[in-house]
């Protein structure tokens, strides 16, 4: 193949392989350029004089052109074996030092330029030239470029990929600096400084997360359109401790929306979202929480938020009750002007029972847990997905064939098992409630005491709300690598204490994910240290909690407009008519259509044709 067919390719925009082009050309000399067996064009040579007289071989296809600086391509070159696309390597793609412009120590001809050779280029003319003035094809250059492009970049994007890692995408805390949140002095715009976070400079990003969920919150959004008018909730003082997440914030923002004044402490030392918390902030909430608070932070939070002087809370909005408790034990007398408790999780529920039964719950509370629209929706359909989402981030697990236990087949058992099963695992369950276990049977599920199973099995999911589901004993006899993790609220169900011991090691791996090794070199894997799972290592479907918000929004109303005498010092559950409109404020993002009670069908089932449609024992 001649210099005439290189230049002819080259207006094609391909490289084409030039066989005998890479023997070194000694000083004065011309090699030939030796043709391929299957070219039958007659070579060229090239020639290679002192400056300035470089000459390309006569033809009438080159011409002669001046360089700077000679031609030199080694055949010993390891950039470029066998040339661009040699017959033995057709495919190879030309190395990206074969084009890029590099100094020799010595040039041989001792041709001018300062002593400094480059590599030639056939242009589209056939003239040769230095590599550097080709424009088209720059592979060197460009990978220089790329290489120059700054690599440190912000944790998050934008748009907030969920991914920036598998355990950090919830937690957003993009600054190194390890100063306790307590320890600094924070004001937003505004001047405020009635707040205790992470970084109020995170504000922006908070306020983009909080944009996004109200798109998935179609009924809170709803209800903050229709009622802002009214001010249902003006006058209202709400104190609030629950995960301080994307969603929240839009609970709150609804609630300020609707006449009340709001300050707010984290139920979950791991599932607050930073820059959530700035963005709050930022809007003149008065917000206490960060992730990764300590224990001794957690109830300093939850003070800052009920001590304030000249400020009397007179509702509560709690989630798993250590707000409702720090009241009810710390400031008493400011426990008995509180005009309702809204609580969403079993353990706080179960706590204001306990209030209840002794006869020390002075105020109404309001049981949002077992309401129909939490327990189907927020229990059953948000762990379904949230439990898969939170296990791949921390430990990146593949699901199928893995032999996994689920303590609890409630609501939120049943969405774990669906999903997992779902996924190929082979699921076993425990429980303790007769009913629940013929359940777990009908719907495939081998029932098992934990005793059982606990050396096989894979990996280990509390979700019963009790206490020492999972204790020392148990997690001795695992196998090595099992992990374990709870989907209840509180950290009560695993025995993490009995697991800080002197012959134990800890190791931390990644965000929420430590293994704990025994001396003989087995190891467990315990995800974000027996606390709630999804919200401390993932995130939950907006949707979902648009559900659970609205409902507590409206407990809240009901609960703060109630006349006097409506309710007792008692624990109630919601309302049926009220869960029948959370759930149709959510029906025409589906675009769904009821269909309506005739009036001869209403009266035959002794019905109202507006509702409630199900009587309150109706078990959906």
């Amino acid at each position: 193949m001649s210099v005439q067919v290189v230049a002819a390719k080259m207006a094609e925009v391909e490289i084409k392989d030039v066989p005998g082009v890479g023997k070194e050309v000694p000083s004065g000399g011309s090699p030939a350029v030796t043709p391929s067996p299957e070219d039958k064009t007659p070579a060229k040579t090239i020639k290679n004089e002192p400056l300035p007289q470089h000459e390309v071989g006569s033809s009438p296809a080159t011409t002669t052109t001046p360089a700077p600086e000679p031609f030199s391509v080694k055949a010993e070159d390891p950039s470029c074996p066998g040339g661009f696309l040699s017959p033995t390597n057709p495919g190879k793609m030309p190395q990206a030092s074969v084009l890029k412009q590099r100094p020799e120590p010595q040039q041989q001809n001792g041709g001018g330029g300062g002593g400094g050779g480059g590599e030639a280029f056939v242009n589209r003319d056939g003239t040769v030239a230095e590599a550097p003035r080709m424009k088209k094809i720059q592979f060197a250059d460009q990978k220089q470029e790329f290489n120059k492009r700054p690599t440190k970049i912000g944790r998050r994007s934008l748009s907030r990929s969920i991914s920036q890692s598998s355990t950090d995408s919830y937690s957003s805390d993009s600054s190194d600096d390890e100063t306790s949140p307590r320890d600094k002095q924070q004001k937003n715009s505004k001047g405020n400084g009635d707040f205790c976070i992470k970084n109020i400079k995170q504000s922006d990003f908070g306020r983009r997360e909080i944009e996004i969920a109200e798109q998935e919150m179609p009924a809170l959004m709803a209800l903050r359109k229709r009622a802002q008018g009214e001010k249902p909730l003006a006058g209202a003082k709400v104190v609030g401790c629950t995960h301080i997440t994307a969603q929240t914030a839009v609970l709150m923002e609804t609630l300020s929306a609707l006449g009340a004044q709001c300050r707010w402490a984290a139920c979950n030392i791991y599932s607050t979202q930073n820059e959530v918390a700035a963005a709050l902030a930022e809007g003149g909430f008065s917000v206490f929480a960060w992730k990764g608070e300590s224990e001794d932070d957690f109830w300093w939070c939850i003070d800052r938020c009920v001590n304030l002087e000249g400020w009397q809370p007179n509702m509560i909005l709690d989630d798993g009750g250590d707000l409702t408790h720090w009241i009810y034990k710390k400031y008493p007398n400011m426990f008995k002007k509180i005009k309702g408790i809204v609580e969403e999780s079993v353990t706080g529920v179960h706590r204001l029972y306990q209030l209840s039964k002794a006869g020390k719950l002075c105020v109404p509370a309001m049981n949002v847990n077992d309401s129909v629209t939490k327990q189907k929706f927020d229990n059953l359909y948000c762990c379904r997905e949230s439990i898969l989402d939170g296990l791949k981030r921390t430990t990146d697990v593949m699901f199928g064939g893995k032999q996994v236990v689920v303590c609890g087949y409630g609501e939120v058992g049943k969405g774990c098992c669906a999903a997992l099963k779902a996924m190929g695992s082979i699921v076993y369950v425990t429980e303790i409630d007769p009913i629940c276990a013929l359940q777990a049977c009908m719907d495939g599920f081998r029932m098992v005491k934990l005793s059982e199973v606990i050396r096989q099995v894979d990996i280990v999911i509390t979700c019963t709300g009790n206490k020492n589901v999972v204790v020392r004993d148990y997690l001795d006899r695992m196998k090595n690598g099992c992990i374990v993790c709870n989907m209840g609220h509180s950290n009560t169900e695993i025995d993490v204490a009995s697991l800080r011991t002197p012959e134990l090691t800890w190791e931390r791996v990644r965000s929420q994910v430590d293994h704990v090794i025994w001396p003989d070199g087995k190891r467990i894997v315990l995800l974000a240290e027996g606390r709630l799972l999804n919200l401390s290592c993932s995130t939950v479907p907006t949707f979902v909690l648009s559900i659970t918000a609205t409902t507590q929004a409206l407990a809240l109303i009901e609960l703060y407009n109630a006349p006097e005498g409506r309710y007792k010092q008692d624990v109630y559950l919601l309302p049926k008519k009220m869960d029948e409109y959370v759930a149709s404020l959510h029906l025409p993002t589906f675009d769904a259509h009821l269909t309506e009670l005739t009036d001869e069908q209403a009266k035959y089932l002794g019905l109202n044709k507006n509702g409630p449609f199900k009587p309150n024992y109706y078990r959906y």
